[in-house]
């Protein structure tokens, strides 16, 4: 379709896919806004759906709307269409990320359409992974996909996965003392129990995954203020594939960076038939978050940690639709 034929409906069905990213705690942090008779989209962050206990500085929001802004880029990519993008486009609205115009087709992304067809594959995966470990050529497209958008993707060595490891369980107990952080986290739970938030955000229960016999991987047990009766108990890998995601700078714009990262990531990794999850406990924590850079490399601030491997992709979360995130203006 032409970007000059209906253009609300192409602007639509763009948004469509931005909102199939991640989000901490799926909170989905993003809303857009489209003047008409433009090829312009903006995208703001809400801060209403911020998370203060978690996300005090709003970092993990600017990650969350920078994969939206990357699937959004992908979507464009495969319908032919051509973007041009400026981050914080506006110094006086710090909540106004980003700008993109749609353009005619032109030289293409290096491999941006061709991650379309895991937009609505690439699901978090809180389940138990083999102990089969992912060869060395699909890691290192793993980390080509975080250069293209400007970040670096460190897989650590033995002492420093063990170090990293070690300050997520250091923030599990952290998180376990702070009452205002636990209820943060029970808000965005949804069990199927009165008095819960829309049905359209937040973590259901299925996707809890089961609980870990044993503590070996990373993966963050939403369920630990509600002990839901039947859960299911597995054994999770023992030694788990780990990769940090990091640029060398922390500002704001660093963050939607590696948020484009992050998911182009994700994306790369579902094609290749790698399963993910997503962890920010110890980078929640400022204490913690600066323990997991490893001495002497080029990644200043790390932004996020991934646990990767084989086995189950995990299940799609609910998203709201796209008529409660798009404005036309």
């Amino acid at each position: 379709m032409p970007i000059t034929d209906r253009p609300v409906e192409t602007v639509t069905s763009l948004v469509e896919d931005a909102v199939t990213a991640p989000s901490m705690h799926n909170a989905q942090p993003w809303r857009f806004v489209h003047r008409a008779d433009t090829r312009s989209l903006a995208l703001y962050g809400d801060p209403s759906r911020s998370l203060p206990a978690s996300d005090p500085d709003g970092r993990g929001l600017h990650l969350g709307c920078g994969a939206a802004l990357f699937n959004l880029r992908v979507s464009a990519a495969h319908h032919g269409w051509g973007t041009a993008t400026e981050l914080l486009p506006d110094p006086r609205d710090p909540w106004h990320l980003a700008d993109v115009v749609l353009q005619e087709p032109g030289p293409a992304e290096p491999g941006t359409a061709d991650l379309y067809p895991a937009l609505r594959k690439r699901h978090t995966s809180r389940f138990p992974f083999s102990d089969e470990r992912i060869p060395a050529e699909i890691l290192d497209g793993l980390r080509g996909a975080a250069l293209l958008e400007g970040c670096r993707l460190i897989v650590p060595g033995s002492w420093h996965s063990d170090t990293v490891l070690d300050l997520v369980r250091d923030a599990e107990l952290f998180e376990s003392a702070d009452t205002a952080l636990r209820k943060e986290i029970a808000s965005w739970t949804r069990t199927g129990r009165a008095g819960e938030g829309p049905a359209t955000e937040g973590i259901p229960s299925y996707a809890f995954g089961p609980r870990q016999y044993g503590v070996t991987a990373p993966a963050r047990d939403f369920d630990a203020l509600h002990d839901l009766p039947g859960r299911a108990v597995a054994v999770f890998e023992a030694r788990p594939q780990i990769a940090l995601l990091g640029t060398m700078d922390d500002s704001p714009a660093d963050w939607l960076r590696a948020g484009q990262a992050m998911e182009r990531v994700l994306l790369q990794a579902t094609l290749d038939g790698v399963s993910a999850s997503l962890m920010s406990q110890p980078l929640e924590w400022p204490e913690l978050r600066s323990l997991t850079r490893e001495p002497g490399s080029l990644t200043g601030f790390v932004h996020m940690l991934f646990r990767f491997g084989y086995g189950p992709r995990g299940t799609a979360t609910p998203r709201r639709p796209a008529e409660e995130v798009l404005t036309v203006e």
